[in-house]
């Protein structure tokens, strides 16, 4: 399969994933990607391919919203996006993906596995804010927004609404300062807009599709899918991380 196809699939798998969950669509979209894209270009897709989701999530899903809950995670990851986009010229990306896709690999299956999940209740606003400056980091590092938000989330035993609309709204908030920073500091160029005109219009329909298998689902469901697809997402990025780190 070409780049062009790769893309175009990387970005229907991507919206259904973002639709169903409220995230994701990063880490998705980057297990295609990262095989032929360049990792700027790759990133630049996922962070482009996450706003518009959430744009269209935010519209379609609008359950659970409580502004207490998500001003913190908003004020860490506007801190954290600035910080992430000035690293990316200097990450080894492949190894942020290996160490990335370890941590859910072994976290994950065994969040998975126990029959009932202890709850987080330490930290109160101060650790949602500190979750929320890691999430801004690892959108600005590619649009990874939601990984480490959703996981404390899910430990913390947020019903799913609630769960939902923190990530939705964080990621949607996260992500459209990433994008800016993007686009000032010259991460995006006038040669990628074509493949922008092509990720929307491939992840729409999978992205609505989601969105209305969503409201049919219990919140234990909803947490399997959740854990599931931070686990697929994880053996995905150790598959096109670890035969380059083992090539050099």
């Amino acid at each position: 399969m070409d780049s062009l196809g790769i893309v175009i699939l990387g970005a229907v798998c991507a919206g259904f994933v973002q639709g169903l969950s409220g995230f994701g669509f990063g880490l998705t979209a980057m297990s295609f990607w990262a095989w032929t894209l360049d990792p700027r270009l790759a990133a630049a897709l996922a962070v482009f391919g996450s706003l518009t989701g959430q744009i269209i999530a935010a519209v379609t899903v609008r359950r659970g919203f409580d502004w207490r809950r998500l001003v913190p995670f908003l004020v860490g990851g506007l801190v954290g996006v600035p910080i992430g986009t000035a690293l990316l010229p200097l990450l080894d990306l492949q190894m942020f993906k290996a160490v990335l896709g370890g941590l859910l690999v072994v976290w994950c299956p065994a969040m998975l596995m126990a029959a009932r999940l202890p709850r987080v209740q330490f930290g109160g606003r101060v650790a949602d804010g500190v979750v929320g400056a890691v999430g801004g980091v690892m959108g600005g590092l590619g649009g990874f927004t939601g990984t480490v938000p959703t996981l404390w989330c899910t430990l913390r035993g947020l019903p799913k609404d609630e769960q939902r609309s923190i990530i939705q709204n964080f990621n949607l908030s996260a992500l459209a300062v990433t994008m800016a920073v993007y686009l000032s500091t010259g991460v995006v160029t006038s040669e990628m807009l074509p493949l922008f005109g092509v990720v929307a219009p491939a992840m729409l329909v999978p992205t609505l599709l989601g969105g209305r298998l969503y409201h049919g689902i219990s919140d234990q469901r909803f947490r399997q899918i959740v854990l599931g697809l931070l686990t697929a997402s994880g053996v995905a990025l150790l598959s096109s991380s670890l035969p380059a780190l083992l090539s050099r």
